[in-house]
């Protein structure tokens, strides 16, 4: 036998009667009982009352609470008393989880109560008015059944009058006003109430009633008897109330500052629509740069470049696309998001599978294959190791390029190769500002997007054939590329934005190191890669070079052979350089006459020899000068130094009566030239150990030509 608080406001209670339209408002039907108002006091000597326990609801003396009685104990408890006094205790039950609480399960100090109204709905149940009048105590329930009956006591207040009960009085109405003007859900009215009490004790209970207080609480309060104390308990709870209303209302300006912001952004950007529509920038517009948004989100750009392309965003989307400004910044853009500035390629530390890479792809270069070896054993052990800037040197055919392939092959990375010979302006390098009309990023940037990755093998071939004019000198703008200290932040002119160069590892080709600047030849590392001999060549030629023109023509392995004493004229006769490469013309050019002759004839193999080179390939090509006669007068032999390896020269000389000059012919460079005149200055010094004619030379001039001097 419980009840429970209803929804009814308590104030509009207490201000006038209980009529049928005030309880209709609930939304039921009621039924009106008619009654006379009961006493307010107990009978005299009358210590016998009986109980009605209350789910999660504390009731104080002096104010008036709306209650709803279901249970059918609780129904006969309050049909019985307003035949009688109709006075009840009222004490809140301790846990109101329990359907019918038993003494054991209510609280012993409550409040003797009278009931003022009472409607009767149609379920049965019951919607009363119950007025507290002042505070018991139970000694001792007397009985369980029908309902609960106990034996009771008064609880007077303990009051010591004096200046800190006023003080705590007009505390209490000082924080209950401010408490009114935070809640929308305390009248106003309440605030004249509060202030016209002048009982302490009556102000206290009517302030805990109308406060939203834990249950615990609102029955620790009916149970302190000290009065000061229980207005100093108030105080604080009032307090705290009032602390968290006071956080609560910053936190509703803040979510209201915001969702003004919001609000008004959505506006003008609806604005901002309407009239995009009416000048015909429709959706397309908002659609580009929502795709730009989404992918400068999913780039993974640093910090520093996420901020420039979302502030290039945004004044992307406030252009017009008619707008010139548009396109400039579009392109920017697409080029920020299409960079791979987080995407790093796992490298493939398997020293022992590098090395059979490299083995298959290139024969010899043992110093190459050892420095590459050499950065995976460091990278193993180190992950974090910045590429090394290498530098192949030697003359061309000899496999720089390809080596360059075959490295990345072996660690797994993306290969890239530009190349710069030719180059003059600094711009190709680092790219041109965007002020200009066209600009666009240099080659660097550009290889790097195409590669997809941070850290690829990047091939700059042809380093040594760049060149500058009044454009500037792009050797200088490549010391910021290949120095190791500077490229973790390399900025191009276009981008304007640091990129990190120093996971590249960079490989450049040269063919000769006189013409490139000193600066830069000191930040690589130089391997020089020397030209093939004969016998190099002939294994290159049968294990790579054949193999290879056989796929490329259409032909099966084995369909076609070319026996060493053929290969070896190929070699002497028909080529004449440091690589390989002519020889690899050769053999494809003997690899498409049989190619030919498969298409023509059905031929199935072929075997060939000397015989047939000079039949697919013609006449010999290149001749090995012989020693001449030595006998003849005038005639020398001399060694010459060349690309393609040793090599003799024939000196003639001649004399002729004159005027003792001396005379150099066949495009002879400055130091053979000064040798030359060493080597007459010595023969003159030396004409009376030599048994020569002191005016010999004074009387004659001194012809000296060198044929093949130019070749060289």
């Amino acid at each position: 036998m419980t009840a429970r608080e209803t929804d009814l406001n308590p104030f509009s209670l207490s201000h006038g009667p209980l009529d049928a339209a005030a309880l209709a408002a609930a939304g039921q039907d009621f039924v009106i009982v008619s009654r006379e108002p009961a006493d307010t006091g107990l009978a005299a000597g009358v210590t016998l009352l009986p109980i009605l326990p209350l789910k999660d609801t504390v009731i104080f003396p002096e104010t008036m609470m709306p209650l709803a009685v279901g249970q059918p104990r609780s129904v006969q408890l309050i049909d019985d008393i307003l035949r009688g006094d109709k006075q009840v205790g009222l004490v809140a039950s301790k846990d109101p989880d329990i359907e019918a609480p038993g003494p054991d399960d209510v609280f012993t100090v409550g409040v003797l109560a009278s009931i003022q109204k009472m409607i009767k709905a149609p379920d049965g149940t019951l919607r009363i008015v119950a007025q507290g009048i002042r505070r018991i105590k139970i000694d001792r329930f007397v009985s369980v059944e029908p309902y609960l009956k106990a034996e009771i006591q008064d609880l007077p207040d303990v009051i010591e009058q004096g200046t800190e009960l006023e003080a705590l009085q007009r505390n209490l109405v000082s924080v209950y006003t401010k408490i009114i003007g935070m809640v929308p859900y305390l009248p106003d009215e309440l605030e004249m109430a509060a202030a016209s009490i002048d009982d302490p004790a009556v102000l206290g209970y009517f302030i805990a009633s109308t406060m939203r207080l834990k249950t615990g609480e609102k029955q620790e309060l009916l149970e302190e008897v000290d009065l000061s104390k229980r207005l100093r308990r108030l105080t604080a709870l009032m307090n705290r109330e009032l602390e968290v209303l006071e956080l609560g209302s910053k936190i509703q300006d803040q979510v209201q500052s915001e969702m003004d912001k919001t609000q008004r952004e959505y506006v003008l950007r609806q604005q901002l629509k309407a009239i995009q529509d009416e000048l015909g920038e429709t959706d397309e517009t908002q659609a580009e740069v929502n795709e730009l948004r989404d992918r400068i989100e999913k780039a993974g750009l640093p910090e520093d470049v996420d901020k420039q392309a979302r502030r290039e965003l945004d004044r992307l989307a406030k252009l017009p696309p008619a707008a010139a400004e548009y396109g400039v910044i579009r392109t920017y853009l697409d080029w920020i998001v299409s960079l791979p500035w987080s995407v790093v390629t796992d490298d493939d530390l398997d020293i022992g599978h590098a090395r059979r890479v490299l083995e298959d792809d290139h024969y010899d270069l043992e110093d190459v294959k050892d420095r590459i070896l050499e950065f995976l054993a460091v990278q193993k052990l180190k992950r974090e190791v910045s590429g090394p800037i290498l530098c192949f040197a030697g003359p061309p055919g000899v496999g720089k390029t390809s080596l360059g392939k075959s490295i990345a092959r072996a660690m797994g990375r993306k290969f890239i190769r530009i190349s710069v010979g030719g180059v003059r302006d600094e711009s190709e390098i680092r790219g041109h500002r965007r002020t200009y009309v066209g600009a666009m990023p240099g080659t660097i940037i550009r290889a790097i997007r195409d590669a997809g990755s941070s850290n690829p093998v990047f091939m700059i071939d042809e380093i040594d054939k760049m060149g500058s004019d009044w454009r500037g000198d792009p050797s200088s703008a490549m010391l910021e590329v290949l120095d190791p200290e500077q490229n973790g932040t390399f900025r191009d002119h276009y981008l304007d934005l640091p990129f990190d160069l120093s996971r590249v590892m960079f490989v450049c080709t040269a063919n000769v190191l006189d013409t490139i600047p000193g600066p830069l030849r000191d930040r690589m590392e130089i391997i020089s890669i020397a030209g093939y001999t004969e016998e190099d060549k002939l294994h290159i030629a049968r294990r790579y070079l054949a193999p290879r023109q056989l796929e490329r023509n259409g032909l099966k392995p084995g369909q076609m052979t070319i026996t060493d004493p053929a290969l070896r004229l190929i070699i002497d006769s028909y080529t004449r350089e440091a690589g390989v490469r002519n020889l690899e013309r050769q053999i494809g050019a003997i690899a498409r006459k049989f190619a030919r002759m498969v298409a023509e004839d059905g031929r199935k193999r072929l075997t060939v020899s000397e015989k047939q080179v000079v039949q697919f390939l013609g006449k010999k090509k290149v001749f090995r000068e012989t020693k001449r006669r030595t006998s003849d007068a005038g005639v020398s032999t001399g060694l010459a130094w060349t690309p393609t390896g040793g090599d003799i020269l024939f000196i003639e000389a001649r004399a002729m009566p004159g005027s003792g000059r001396l005379i150099l012919t066949g495009q002879l460079g400055d130091v053979m030239k000064e040798s030359a005149q060493a080597a007459l200055t010595y023969v003159r010094s030396a004409s009376d150990r030599l048994g020569t004619d002191p005016e010999f030379f004074q009387k004659h001039v001194i012809h000296v030509h060198v044929p093949a001097g130019a070749v060289p």
